[in-house]
């Protein structure tokens, strides 16, 4: 079986790190990417096509709920 792919979208680097050493532990799953603004999380998306997103919802610039919303209507 193919493992789930995740991007992670978060503007503090060490809950990134956290959160990838977390779902690293995990056989089934893969981090494929990760992104710091809602800008990089729409681009990582669109390029690197996840199974699943985890998305903060206040980012700076772009938001993660408009950042859902633009990779949701892509």
């Amino acid at each position: 079986m193919e493992p789930i792919t995740i991007l992670i979208a978060d503007d503090h680097a060490d809950f990134r790190a956290g959160l990838r050493a977390l779902l690293e532990a995990a056989d089934d799953l893969e981090i494929v990417g990760e992104a710091a603004t809602g800008v990089e999380a729409v681009s990582q998306a669109t390029a690197l096509q996840p199974d699943v997103i985890l998305m903060d919802i206040n980012m700076p610039g772009l938001n993660g709920i408009e950042a859902t919303r633009r990779i949701l209507y892509m």
